[in-house]
């Protein structure tokens, strides 16, 4: 399968966003009713849809046809470009969250997904002081640096700028 490259969400498939149809069982794409191998199950819509192909997350149908979105919240103050924000909420599938997804944006436009990280996964990679330093600033929550863990009550979420290459922190609580 050639899988769809999404700008906002690079590691989409290596993430597992998508969920891959159990062996001899293709369901149908609630958008376009075409049998498929890996679908989306997540989209902010008053319909209950639980299966949305690749391409019809890609071209945006499933969003016009459900009249939803594929991200909750995003830095939209940032971004001046309406293009952009109806790329990112209606054409790129969203990343698992504690309370909903909240995508950072740097240079005026939207931040790649990098991925769920804690302070074990930044410090591996050279980013905790500087992410770090740079989400306290923010205000949100107090102990990150103690309590940040992938997947943990405290989870982090890795994005980078596509254009200057910063790496920016966004943090969640279940």
């Amino acid at each position: 399968m050639n899988k769809i490259k999404f700008k906002y969400h690079p590691n989409a498939w290596e993430l597992g966003i998508f969920t891959e149809a159990e062996e001899g069982h293709k369901p149908n794409c609630q958008c376009c009713g075409k049998p498929t191998g890996f679908f989306l199950d997540m989209i902010y819509a008053e319909e209950e849809v639980e299966c949305i192909c690749p391409a019809c997350v890609a071209s945006g149908e499933a969003a016009r046809k459900f009249d939803g979105a594929f991200i909750q919240d995003a830095e939209e103050n940032l971004v001046d470009d309406e293009a952009k924000t109806d790329e990112l909420f209606h054409r790129t599938p969203g990343y698992a969250s504690w309370q909903g997804e909240n995508w950072l944006a740097c240079c005026n436009d939207y931040c790649a997904f990098v991925g769920y990280v804690g302070v074990a996964e930044l410090e591996e990679m050279g980013l905790a002081d500087e992410v770090i330093g740079e989400y306290e600033k923010k205000g949100f929550y107090e102990g990150v640096r103690e309590e940040l863990e992938a997947g943990g009550p405290l989870s982090g979420y890795l994005f980078q700028c596509l254009h200057c290459g910063k790496y920016h922190l966004w943090v969640d609580a279940g």
